[in-house]
């Protein structure tokens, strides 16, 4: 990523703040360099001010490197890390605390699923509104061992570049910003419809 697409993706972590994504600093972002090198940003920062200055290095297991060595990242790192794993033509990830899906991931199982709306083609992949899609729900934990062994398990789950943490949030991916914030987009628009449709 160029400074020029780090700065953009900086603007976009203040805008999805306009918006109520990141309430009291919340939420982390990340992306992988041209050199394969992991930027996440840097815990508690107030997301309205933040800037391009705010990403900081990280190796595969989520521990802060280089000159930022002695910094201590967000405890979700190891979620991106995993997800650059998982999926390597990631190159972007984004994470929302959106309400939305935070209220649908309150009052369902393990998944919600879509059908007929025009928006899915949002999701990599989508072509028609025809299609049935999943996205899975996973239980929120403070361990991230256990997350990660979860992710790893449920991989093929994950199918749509996305998924939601139950009563915290959305994590979305691409193979670039604009991708990535499709993704995340697309999915809290079908959670909004899906909350205003079934409490109309």
């Amino acid at each position: 990523m160029s400074i020029n697409e780090k700065e953009l993706l900086a603007e976009t972590i203040r805008h999805y703040n306009l918006k109520g994504w990141s309430p009291a600093t919340a939420t982390n972002y990340s992306f992988k360099d041209t050199g394969g090198t992991i930027w996440v940003s840097r815990s508690g920062v107030d997301k309205s001010q933040f800037s391009a200055s705010d990403f900081i290095t990280v190796d595969s297991n989520g521990t802060a490197t280089g000159e930022f060595a002695h910094m201590k990242p967000s405890a979700e790192t190891l979620i991106h890390c995993v997800i650059y794993e998982l999926f390597p033509e990631t190159k972007v990830i984004i994470h929302s605390h959106s309400i939305y899906p935070i209220l649908i991931s309150a009052v369902l199982g393990t998944q919600i699923s879509f059908e007929g709306y025009e928006i899915q083609k949002g999701f990599d992949g989508q072509t028609t509104h025809e299609n049935y899609i999943d996205i899975p729900i996973f239980e929120n934990t403070q361990d991230m061992q256990n997350f990660k062994e979860v992710m790893t398990e449920e991989a093929k789950r994950i199918q749509q570049h996305a998924f939601i943490i139950r009563k915290h949030g959305t994590y979305a991916w691409g193979k670039n910003l604009f991708e990535a914030k499709r993704h995340l987009e697309t999915l809290d628009y079908l959670c909004q419809c899906e909350w205003m449709l079934k409490n109309a």
